[in-house]
């Protein structure tokens, strides 16, 4: 048996059929996404070539998701994603992202660890609740801040230092993100 931290191996066929070589079966988009949604990594190859399809595989369950109104990304955000990819900003978009979801995901768990030790009607009253949104704000700004400025129609290059001055900024946005969800648990 598979340890379940190892990444599911997921092979993908000539007929661009998913093969779960832990089950022995073939899996749709829908299979694979309930796997990541418990917890589980995944990994998907090419058989014949080898080549590492997992991103494109993934891109591809987000846009369905998306499709059948699911949404989970803004518009404004899917816009700025595809500015990043145009714009010297790309360099620091991957950082950021990750950087940012692995706060999401430390102050959820934070959040549900404090609910469960609170009693029921305290949690009702949702405390930190602001903080939350604050912190979700702010997010979206430091997301946000300078794309629609350095990489809107009509701009010409960036002038250089910018990206550094960017770069600071959400260094700034997330230290006090950090410092906020500390006082909110501490």
């Amino acid at each position: 048996m598979t340890d379940a931290k190892d990444p599911l191996l997921i092979k993908r066929y000539a007929s661009r059929r998913l093969y779960n070589t832990e089950t022995s079966d073939y899996v749709t988009l829908e299979d694979i996404a309930k796997v990541i949604r418990e917890g589980r990594e995944v990994k998907i190859v090419d058989l014949k070539s080898g080549d590492d399809l997992t991103r494109q595989y993934l891109l591809q369950i987000i846009a369905e998701h998306e499709s059948k109104g699911e949404s989970v990304l803004p518009i404004n955000v899917l816009t700025d994603l595809v500015r990043s990819y145009t714009t010297s900003a790309h360099s620091i978009v991957p950082q950021f992202l990750a950087q940012s979801f692995d706060m999401l995901r430390e102050s959820q768990s934070k959040m549900m660890e404090n609910m469960g030790r609170m009693n029921p009607m305290a949690a009702a009253a949702m405390p930190g609740f602001e903080a939350l949104k604050a912190q979700q704000e702010a997010f979206l700004k430091a997301m946000t801040a300078g794309w629609a400025v350095s990489s809107g129609p009509g701009r010409d290059e960036d002038d250089g230092g910018s990206d550094r001055a960017e770069l600071e900024d959400i260094r700034r946005e997330l230290a006090e993100l950090q410092r906020k969800l500390s006082q909110m648990n501490g």
